[in-house]
This record gives C-alpha cells, sequence and structure tokens, in this order.
C-alpha cells in the first residue's frame, strides 16, 4: 500500500514535472518578448537610416568626383618619327651609330662615297670659268659695236657724199665727151665731103695732088678723132656708171649702217645671253657642291636611332636610311567619345599613368582634332544608307606633357596610357 502510495507520489511528480517543463517553455518567449524595449527598435531604425544617409552622401560625393574629370583608356604616346633618306644615289662607305642608340643634332649618321660627286665639282668649276671668260669677252664687244656702229654712220654718209660728187664729176666728163664727138664728127662730115670734092677735082686736074693728099690725111685724121672722141664718151659713160655703183654701195653701207643700234643690242643681248651662261653654270656647281654634302647624312634633331642601312649598299634617292625619334618632343593622343567633350577645353589640367610604370605624369590639354578618328580612316563610314545605326564616335585630343615631365626619356611612341583630364 505504502509501495503503491510511493508510485503514485513519484508519477505525480513526474507528470508535474513535465507539466512545469512545459509552462516554462511557454512562458520563456514572453520573457524574452519583453526585454526588446521601444528604445531598441528606434536604435535599430536610426542605425538603418543612418547607414542609408552614408550612402547617400558617399554616393553624391562620389558623384561629384567623377563629374570633375574625363578618362580613356584609348590612349597612347605620339610623337614625332624622323625617317631620314638619301638625296643623292651612292655607295655607303660608313654608317657611324647602332640601333637605338642616342644620337645627337648635327651628329654624322651615314657617309656615302663622294669621289664621284668631287669629280663633277670640278668639272663644273671648269665649265663657270668658261663661260665668264666667254661673258667677258662679250661684253668688251658692246663698246666696241657700239663705236664701229657711229663710225660706220658717219663713213657711210661720207662714202655718198663722194660717190653722188663722183657722180656728177663724171657726168660732166662725159657731157665734155659727147661734145668733143658731136665736134669730131662734125669735122669728120667736112672732112669727108672735102675729100670727095678734091678727089673729083684731082680727076680733072683742077686742083694738085698735095691738096688731095693733105685732105686725105685730114679725113683720115677727122675719122680716128672721131672713134677716139667715142672712146672717150664711151669711158665717160663707164665712169658715170661705176660712180652710180659707188654711190648704190655707199647707200647700202649707210643703211646698213643705220641698223647699228640694232646690232650692238643683239651684241648687249649676247653678253647678256654670256652671264646667264654664267649663272647657269654657276648653279650647276652650287649644285655639285651640294651632292657632296649630301653625301654625308646627319642627324637633324637629337633622339633615338632606328637603322634600315649596312656597308656596302647601293642607296638611290629617296631611299629611307635612318629613322629618329625625339623623344624630347612627345605628347598624348587620347581618343575621347563624342559625349566626353562637353566640358573639355585647352588648358585644363591632366593626369596620365602609363601601363608600363607605377607612376603619373602631368600635362595639360592642347588642342582638339579636327575630325573624329573614322574620318582619317582609310575607308570611312558612309551613313547615308538605310541600316544607319548611331555610333558614338571618339575624338582626338592633343594632351601635352608640363616641361621636364619626360626629363628621363622612359616614354616611348605608342605606349597605352590612361589620360584624366579634370574638367572642373
Amino acid at each position: 500500500m505504502a509501495e503503491q502510495t510511493k508510485y503514485d507520489t513519484t508519477t505525480q511528480v513526474a507528470q508535474e514535472t513535465p507539466s512545469r517543463a512545459g509552462d516554462g517553455a511557454r512562458t520563456q518567449p514572453p520573457e524574452r518578448h519583453e526585454s526588446q524595449s521601444p528604445a531598441s527598435h528606434v536604435g535599430t531604425r536610426l542605425l538603418i537610416v543612418g547607414v542609408v544617409l552614408a550612402l547617400l552622401v558617399g554616393g553624391f560625393f562620389l558623384w561629384r568626383y567623377l563629374g570633375t574629370y574625363e578618362s580613356t583608356d584609348d590612349a597612347q604616346v605620339d610623337g614625332h618619327l624622323n625617317a631620314l633618306s638619301t638625296r643623292v644615289a651612292g655607295y655607303v662607305t660608313e654608317v657611324d651609330v647602332t640601333d637605338n642608340q642616342q644620337v645627337e643634332k648635327g651628329q654624322r649618321l651615314v657617309q656615302i662615297d663622294p669621289r664621284d660627286y668631287q669629280v663633277a665639282v670640278e668639272r663644273a668649276k671648269a665649265d663657270l670659268a668658261n663661260a665668264e671668260a666667254a661673258a667677258q669677252a662679250s661684253n668688251l664687244n658692246v663698246p666696241v659695236e657700239d663705236v664701229n656702229a657711229t663710225t660706220q654712220v658717219s663713213a657711210s654718209e661720207a662714202d655718198v657724199a663722194g660717190a653722188q660728187a663722183a657722180i656728177a664729176a663724171a657726168q660732166k666728163q662725159a657731157d665734155a665727151a659727147r661734145a668733143q664727138l658731136q665736134a669730131a664728127e662734125a669735122n669728120n662730115t667736112r672732112a669727108q665731103a672735102d675729100l670727095v670734092r678734091y678727089r673729083a677735082l684731082v680727076a680733072k686736074d683742077e686742083v694738085s695732088q698735095q691738096i688731095y693728099d693733105q685732105s686725105d690725111a685730114a679725113a683720115k685724121a677727122n675719122a680716128a678723132a672721131v672713134e677716139s672722141a667715142r672712146a672717150d664718151v664711151a669711158a665717160a659713160e663707164q665712169q658715170v656708171m661705176q660712180a652710180q655703183s659707188r654711190v648704190a654701195q655707199a647707200q647700202a653701207a649707210l643703211t646698213y649702217s643705220h641698223t647699228g643700234p640694232e646690232q650692238v643690242e643683239a651684241t648687249r643681248a649676247r653678253a647678256r645671253a654670256a652671264a646667264a651662261e654664267v649663272q647657269q653654270k654657276k648653279a650647276a656647281l652650287d649644285q655639285a657642291e651640294l651632292n657632296v654634302q649630301y653625301c654625308t647624312l646627319v642627324a637633324p634633331v637629337s633622339g633615338v636611332v632606328s637603322k634600315n642601312v649596312e656597308v656596302g649598299m647601293n642607296v638611290q634617292p629617296g631611299q629611307t636610311l635612318i629613322s629618329i625619334v625625339p623623344l624630347d618632343d612627345i605628347w598624348i593622343t587620347a581618343n575621347f567619345k563624342e559625349t566626353q567633350l562637353a566640358n573639355m577645353r585647352p588648358g585644363q589640367r591632366v593626369t596620365i599613368s602609363v601601363d608600363a610604370f607605377s607612376r603619373e605624369y602631368h600635362g595639360h590639354v592642347d588642342s582638339f582634332a579636327g575630325a573624329s578618328g573614322a574620318r582619317f580612316s582609310l575607308l570611312p563610314p558612309e551613313n547615308a544608307t538605310g541600316n544607319y545605326v548611331k555610333v558614338v564616335q571618339r575624338v582626338p585630343v592633343k594632351i601635352v606633357l608640363d616641361p621636364g615631365e619626360n626629363r628621363d626619356h622612359l616614354l616611348r611612341l605608342g605606349m597605352s596610357v590612361v589620360p584624366k583630364v579634370y574638367v572642373q
């Protein structure tokens, strides 16, 4: 009976214990719920609000910071590439540089054999001396020709006057000869008539034979006088003709002498032509001397060399032998989107980070290209089509480094860089 009571008591205790345990489990959550006060809920909300405000403020300042500059990774180091070519043909005897060597302005790079051009210089000097002598002789002929022209005019005028006087004298002689001829012919006619009359009288013995012989001799003498007078007339007429010929010659000489100014001008023209020949030969000499100088190829600028020539090559004019990159004169070519150029202006500050180095360079915006990069391409896009798609274009922007930034010459043409242009 006692055991049963104990068992019942134990069972009851066991049943009550879970009951208490369950009651405890059921009553514990209300205890935790009662521990979260309204103040804790307010703190959580304030924390969330603070985080949101911090994010907003940080985003605002980030937006403001990102709006102060424009950047692009489509940029590279750019500069001059001086390609040096020969101006004369010849045999390369010396090459004084190697690849990637630093050279200074005026330094000799390549030597071409100059002997052929030196021979041309000597020949040009001889031609110039010959032309100068011919020009000097032509210049001396000008005053001589001028004096001769004046003298010829005076002499020709005197010759014409003398010839005309000779014509007058010859004409007088011819007139006198004709008068003598007429007188001789008249005397001859009378003598011949007397001879015929005396012949008839002699036959009748009315006159003596002596008178007849005298008449015959007189007739013969008068006939001879007529022939002589005729010869004198012919000679006088010949003298007249010769005098007329001399007059014609003198007049022709006078006419020719009047062309003296033209002859003098022609002589002066020949002198000018000789002087022009001198200038031509002098130019040929200058060209020959320049060709000798062109045999030596020197550096026009200081920079790094890349050579494309070796000793023993026969080079031709225009053939590129040496390329020089002047590292003291480089800049950055950055291809910005057209939408990035709204606030970009020349002179704005730029920082440049180089992919090859962990350092930044400083510079400023210099200028903008006149067209987008697409316009400079070999095949520009044709937008006048039905399938046109608007594409954001990129415009090359030239950025110049500040003085002394590339003092160590680490930058090389073609290196990739990232410029950051501060627009505000």
